[in-house]
């Protein structure tokens, strides 16, 4: 009887404290378990607030992303092991079932359990192993994550910086375009006047002769006036007239200022008529050209510099009278002269 009584206080002795502890294990477990999914929710939304900045950046950060992909690769087999911390989690609880059950099948029983219970400390202590590599492999993602951060804002700065010299330039491009307009139109007006005042000196000079006129802002010679037909050999009236000519460039030069850059452009035209053939130019192109070439030589002769004297010819594809007569023609017969800008 006394015999009976000890072996029966030796098992009430043993069985609390073995509950005891394995309760202290599985709680451990579990607060260890709601500290990683804490700590992997909490950087899944750190994460996750980061690709909204990150889309921003242009082809400079392309590598960082990269980065930032490869370390969320990590992050998911951070996960992944948290999840087999959650399965051997599972083992252990069904493991402490089956404890459960033999030790109410007897005391034969308990050092079996013993052994198996220290089995799986050993296997979560190794799992608490891993669980610690995995906080400090999210850490330096943190860390990385805390670099990136500065990398962009350092990026933005820049951008802006350089949104802000692009906008400083374009601001003085415009003033710069503004001021060259007004300047422009300056110079317009100053030629328009000193071209007023050139063809009010011909038309005084000239004024005599029913062969020279005005068109637009044109001074207009018939072709009569100064060549004989078909030729570009000036005549002796028509090199009285070109004197004439010479005389008001002459003193209309020494009244505009040398900054305006002028030419007088001498333009000749003919008629419709094709030439024969048989004389000095194969076609009205070439006697137009030659023709205003005669004049600009001759005014070159007579004092007016080179460098203000252009010659044109147009032949007869821009005629003042498009009709099919003779009177057109002889309209059409002309060389015109246009002081102009170079």
């Amino acid at each position: 009887m006394a015999l009976a009584r000890r072996r029966a206080d030796r098992r009430i002795d043993y069985w609390p404290g073995f509950v005891d502890a394995l309760s202290t294990l599985l709680l451990a477990i579990m607060f260890l378990l709601t500290v990683f999914v804490l700590a992997q929710f909490l950087l899944s939304r750190e994460i996750s607030g980061k690709d909204t900045v990150l889309n921003r950046l242009n082809s400079q950060i392309n590598e960082l992303t990269q980065l930032l992909a490869l370390e969320r690769s990590n992050s998911q087999d951070k996960e992944d092991t948290l999840a087999n911390l959650q399965a051997s989690l599972s083992a252990a609880q069904a493991e402490k079932s089956r404890l459960e059950q033999l030790l109410s099948q007897g005391a034969g029983a308990g050092d079996a359990a013993n052994k198996r219970a220290e089995a799986l400390s050993g296997e979560l202590s190794n799992q608490r192993q891993i669980s610690q590599q995995a906080l400090s492999q999210v850490e330096i993602l943190n860390q990385q994550i805390a670099a990136l951060r500065k990398q962009i804002g350092a990026l933005e700065d820049a951008l802006n910086v350089s949104e802000q010299r692009d906008r400083d330039s374009n601001t003085k491009i415009a003033d710069l375009g503004r001021r060259l307009n007004v300047a422009l139109a300056q110079r317009v007006q100053e030629l328009n006047r000193y071209r007023s005042d050139f063809f009010g000196r011909l038309r005084e000079i000239l004024a005599d002769r029913e062969n020279i006129r005005i068109v637009g802002d044109r001074f207009v010679f018939q072709s009569e006036v100064l060549f004989p037909t078909g030729s570009d050999v000036i005549n002796d009236a028509g090199k009285v007239e070109m004197k004439k000519l010479a005389d008001a460039i002459i003193e209309l030069q020494k009244e505009i200022p040398p900054e305006i850059s002028w030419v007088l452009r001498v333009d000749g035209h003919t008629d419709n008529k094709p030439l024969s053939g048989t004389g000095r130019y194969r076609d009205n192109w070439e006697l137009s050209t030659a023709r205003a070439t005669s004049v600009v030589k001759f005014l070159i002769e007579n004092g007016v510099p080179a460098n203000r004297l252009v010659a044109a010819g147009f032949g007869e594809f821009q005629p003042l009278d498009p009709a099919d007569t003779d009177e057109a023609r002889s309209k059409n017969r002309r060389i015109e002269l246009k002081l102009t800008e170079r």
